[in-house]
């Protein structure tokens, strides 16, 4: 779970940007994570995939760092909480059947 959770927040930035640039995040983070070579990556200017390392392309030390502390402590938090307090759904409320007279 600790670990789902980390996978899953170094994907945000990725997915964020995609989406900022008009790309489905989920299918650009796909693409990227199916491809072995660590430089590979999305050019959001461009629209294109490519070797992110070779185009100048780079996260900061600080930035990487930062995020990978963040779902660190947010997965160690939630693996430690006994109880993860979550908004209750609301029900959805029945649809009108058809030819019903809507209270005419």
């Amino acid at each position: 779970m600790g670990g789902d959770i980390v996978r899953k927040a170094l994907q945000a930035p990725l997915r964020q940007i995609a989406t900022n640039a008009g790309e489905d995040g989920a299918v650009v983070a796909g693409k990227v994570l199916e491809n072995s070579d660590y430089t590979y990556g999305f050019d959001a200017q461009l629209g294109e995939y490519k070797n992110l390392v070779a185009a100048g392309i780079i996260d900061s030390t600080k930035v990487v760092r930062t995020a990978l502390q963040d779902a660190a402590s947010v997965s160690g938090l939630v693996i430690t909480t006994e109880v993860l307090v979550t908004d209750k759904p609301e029900p959805k409320a029945p649809a009108t059947p058809a030819g019903a007279d809507h209270g005419f």
